[in-house]
């Protein structure tokens, strides 16, 4: 189906990452890059999909891990693979425990995440598809950076 969508010109290019053991889709235009996990600063008080704070190329990168809202326990986040999102000049990091590639995926043609995922990982997800390998479901990058919405606000002594 996906090799249908890629002859017709309407499929867009994913970045397949597993998280939690199964296999989740970014589109390629949002991924920066792939890379180590850096070593990760964590900050007292935050929830527990916030790994931590890097210094990524000379930068603060907030740093992900989504298991624990898709449903999952978050992991050590020396293993796997860095995944590096931009998005209307916001960066942030996702731990995964790996990438397995890149595949053609129309992102328009989606089924509904299952209906038995908790609501903080159905909030997440843009939809899923299904193909040789699997249960495939697509992360919504927007989603993801709106998760910054859910952490405490600090007061700055002025």
């Amino acid at each position: 189906m996906e090799e249908q969508a890629a002859e017709q010109g309407t499929a867009d290019e994913v970045v397949v990452v597993r998280l939690g053991g199964a296999r989740y889709a970014l589109p390629m235009a949002v991924v920066a890059e792939v890379g180590r996990p850096p070593q990760l600063t964590r900050v007292p008080g935050l929830p527990a999909w916030v790994a931590g704070l890097a210094n990524w190329r000379g930068r603060v990168l907030p740093v992900l891990d989504l298991r624990p809202l898709l449903g999952g326990a978050a992991l050590a986040a020396t293993h796997g693979r860095l995944v590096v999102l931009h998005v209307d000049g916001v960066r942030v990091g996702l731990v995964t425990e790996g990438v397995d590639g890149s595949t053609a995926l129309d992102l328009e043609r989606l089924d509904a995440p299952p209906a038995h995922l908790p609501p903080s990982a159905a909030g997440l997800l843009a939809g899923q598809r299904t193909d040789d390998d699997g249960p495939l479901a697509v992360l919504e990058p927007a989603a993801v950076l709106g998760l910054s919405a859910q952490l405490p606000r600090v007061r700055r002594a002025g």
